[in-house]
């Protein structure tokens, strides 16, 4: 019976219809000409496929399943055939094994338990006498392996690192790479056999010996210690690859292996890091390279850049500073859009260590801003401000006007701002400041951000010689379609308000007459109120305009009051209640009225805007004084600012800033948790969105120097604000001296875990009795075993030295994870009050 069921089954494969081959299944799916002929090719052929898998004995399992992983790679579902591929890995033949790990690495992964099945087969085929077939189980497991999976196996692939055969070497050390990322209390079983492959004369053993310490130093402190002692070694072979000759096996365009070159020089720059003796090691090896390496190609420049970055990261001697700083300025040159970007994305992190080489190159950097491409064009603009000094801020910002006049509407926020920033610190005199600033507004028009409004009022009461000079400057650019520049209307409103009567006055500093009337003046104001395009904020300067105009034009105060009284049936409440108000005092309070509505006395920045601090910085105004606070709140400016210098805006924030996303708050939707309800308890008051577009924040340098000119501050012992999970968060404590009222926490971030944090988000709220600002955090990357750390720096003004609490909420991504935690902080020292 068993030779007539044998004899049976072999008639029946015979009349069995042959399966169609993978080239000509490709063949139908492409010759179909809609989703839905395609659909039914596929569906068609998995139906197929699977009565196939029937079967016991399928002698076309390896095609089927090649066809089935062609189908998988079109997006359709594969998942039936993972049992398949576990068959023919099991099977001795090589071509079932390569299409069964194949299949393996593509439909299996640590998720599903179906791939722990495979561990037997992985082990057995480790032990194989055939390098490709060890091959093909090292490549499996380098994708597929679980920290389970790794530990069992993790033994088999030390012991192939120290096999003779290059080959398995090489795949050895790829697959213990992964087995690393994976569980990295497993490194110290290879470190012994990893140190003798840099003995290696095979490249292709090489580069992943480099590969697999680079990943060991960044995991492990400790490892990062042991492999120092190999510098000299890495050295050696750096050296030989640029002093050898032609050799046909290696060569790219002229260059020895420069994938090992690369390799090689970022795994310098981690040892080299804070280390003088292997940073001495490696000076000469890197001021070789760069000076001996082909740029007239992209393989040259390449390994040029990875010696920019490595000399800019170790203990480096000064000359090869410069002459790194001279290869990105070369960069800049380059006819290539991704070269020049490059260049500049790196002086941008090398301005702070090297300022005065880099100024070298500022001529061409200011090219930059007119380069067609946007990338470039935005990296350009955030490096000229890092560049602007108090010796060249005439020029610069003469170019950063033109730049600004002709910019993206992407760029003319933060352009604005910035050049604002660069004016408080750099002005050469009061006038051109105020000269400056209202050019900006002209240009930026609606994209200026609110704070430069409020700094820019002060700014002109303090200038008490240039009252006169500045309401007439101001009037003349009231002129076009005012509702696209309208903090220039509150700018110009606060002004003439103020100091209309002296419009057409030749007295005072540069005083040119207006030779304009009354009624010219009103007419103007009227006409800002009444536009429908205006937002509140603008009609709300307008109408306090008016109001003080009533007591600058004695005799145009009846039409006021009646244009006044008009408002007092507005549907919005705001303005409702402002007319009405306005129009009591012409009734009942019209003797207060010309007191009520006198000039408001200059208001005194707390510190000099000019005084120079070393390195080009200078001091800055760090508040506004409780005058712009009083008149914003006489204006009850609500709407939102993105806070850089202004803490006094009006409302309790909660911040939130992220490197990928440059809006400083963000608005929840209906889906989405809101802040203000996870941090309930804290009476926080409502925030209004502006209804200017939100702009970015300053380029980091340029805040970085503002932060940096707060001085005189006295330190308080730092707290443990948060501890979990392998994070932790440190609050130090400082109190300027010049302001009581101000308290900073300079926050420090830790990773003590073994997998980095990434996408690190700190938001925190306070009561509303204080008002909190948080600055951009220095990343938003904590790498694993504390060998790295984020600094944010938050403000927070306590006018009535109340204790103060705080909430916090930090988002962060670990090991794939998102996690998202809540926390109180009331442990604050009492010497933060005092």
């Amino acid at each position: 019976m068993d030779i007539q069921s044998a004899i049976s089954k072999l008639n029946a494969y015979a009349n069995m219809p042959t399966p169609m081959r993978l080239r000509d299944l490709i063949r139908q799916i492409r010759a179909a000409r809609t989703a839905a002929d395609e659909r039914a090719v596929v569906q068609k052929e998995c139906a197929y496929i699977r009565s196939l898998f029937r079967e016991e004995d399928n002698t076309w399992r390896c095609r089927n399943v090649a066809k089935l992983l062609y189908i998988h790679m079109l997006g359709y579902q594969a998942h039936f055939g993972q049992l398949e591929c576990l068959k023919l890995i099991a099977s001795p033949r090589f071509t079932d094994k390569r299409i069964g790990y194949l299949g393996s690495m593509l439909l299996l992964d640590e998720r599903q338990d179906v791939h722990l099945l495979i561990t037997n087969s992985l082990k057995n085929d480790l032990s194989s006498q055939t390098q490709f077939v060890i091959g093909l189980a090292l490549c499996a497991l380098g994708v597929i392996c679980s920290p389970e999976m790794s530990r069992d196996l993790a033994g088999e692939v030390e012991k192939l690192l120290k096999t003779s055969n290059a080959y398995v070497r090489k795949k050895a050390a790829l697959c213990a790479f992964r087995i690393i990322k994976k569980v990295p209390e497993l490194m110290e079983m290879f470190i012994p056999a990893t140190r003798s492959l840099l003995s290696e004369k095979n490249h292709g053993v090489l580069i992943t010996a480099v590969v697999l310490i680079t990943e060991m130093c960044e995991k492990s402190p400790d490892a990062l210690h042991h492999f120092k002692k190999l510098v000299s070694n890495l050295v050696r072979v750096l050296k030989n690859l640029i002093m050898a000759g032609y050799s046909p096996e290696h060569d790219v365009c002229g260059v020895s292996d420069p994938f090992l070159q690369v390799k090689i020089l970022r795994l310098l720059r981690l040892l080299g890091k804070n280390d003088s003796e292997a940073s001495e090691t490696m000076n000469d090896i890197l001021a070789q390279v760069a000076t001996n390496t082909e740029t007239s190609k992209n393989v040259g420049n390449a390994i040029l850049y990875e010696t920019v970055l490595s000399i800019m990261d170790i203990k480096s001697e000064s000359g090869l500073r410069v002459l790194v700083v001279n290869i990105l300025g070369r960069f800049l040159l380059n006819t290539d859009k991704n070269i020049r970007y490059v260049a500049l994305n790196t002086l941008l992190c090398t301005v702070g260590a090297d300022y005065s080489a880099v100024q070298r190159h500022r001529s061409t950097i200011v090219e930059c801003l007119k380069d067609p491409d946007i990338s470039i064009r935005k990296r350009a603009m955030e490096l000229c401000f890092a560049l602007v000094n108090s010796n060249n801020i005439r020029s610069m910002t003469k170019e950063l006007l033109m730049f600004l006049e002709k910019a993206d509407p992407e760029f003319k926020s933060q352009c604005s701002s910035n050049l604002f920033i660069c004016a408080e610190m750099y002005a050469p005199s009061k006038r051109w400041h105020i000269d400056t600033m209202i050019k900006v507004l002209t240009m930026a028009g609606n994209y200026v951000i609110d704070d430069v409004v409020g700094n820019l009022i002060q700014l002109i009461s303090e200038s008490t010689s240039l009252h006169t000079y500045t309401a007439q400057q101001l009037w003349k650019q009231l002129t076009g379609d005012l509702a696209v520049k309208q903090p220039l209307v509150q700018v110009a409103s606060w002004s003439i308000g103020e100091f209309g009567d002296l419009l057409n006055s030749s007295e005072g500093q540069d005083a040119k007459p207006a030779n304009v009337t009354a009624d010219d003046i009103i007419d103007m104001f009227e006409k800002i109120t009444l536009n429908i395009h205006m937002t509140l904020t603008t009609k709300e300067y307008s109408t306090t305009a008016l109001m003080k105009l009533s007591v600058r034009f004695p005799d145009s105060a009846p039409r006021i009051k009646r244009f006044l009284d008009i408002f007092g049936t507005n549907v919005n409440v705001e303005l409702q209640q402002r007319a009405i108000e306005f129009s009591s005092l012409f009734r009942k309070y019209n003797h207060l009225r010309p007191s009520l509505l006198e000039r408001m006395p200059d208001m005194e920045c707390k510190s000099s805007s000019n005084n120079a601090i070393p390195n080009g910085d200078a001091g800055e105004d760090e508040l506004l004084s409780n005058s712009i606070k009083e008149e914003k709140e006489n204006h009850k400016n609500a709407e939102e600012s993105n806070v850089l210098l202004d803490l006094l805006s009006g409302s309790s924030e909660i911040s939130a800033f992220n490197s990928e996303l440059p809006v400083p708050v963000v608005k929840p939707t209906s889906d989405e948790p809101n802040l203000l309800d996870l941090l309930g308890g804290l009476e926080l008051e409502p925030q209004v969105q502006s209804s200017y577009p939100p702009p970015p924040p300053p380029t980091n340098i340029l805040l970085d120097k503002y932060v940096a000119s707060q001085s005189n501050t006295k330190s308080i012992a730092p707290i443990t604000a948060f501890d979990k999970n392998g994070l932790k968060i440190m609050f130090e404590f400082e109190k300027p001296s010049d302001n009581p009222q101000m308290i900073i926490i300079n926050l420090i971030a830790t990773n003590h875990s073994l997998a980095p944090i990434n996408d690190f988000l700190f938001q925190a709220a306070v009561p509303k009795v204080f008002q909190l600002q948080l600055l951009p955090p220095t990343n938003n990357v904590i790498p694993a075993n504390n060998m790295g750390e984020i600094h944010q720096t938050l403000k927070i003004l306590n006018p009535s030295k109340s204790q103060l609490r705080m909430k916090l909420r930090i988002s962060y991504v670990s090991n794939g994870n998102a996690v998202l935690e809540q926390a109180e902080v009331n442990n604050i020292p009492q010497a933060v009050y005092l």
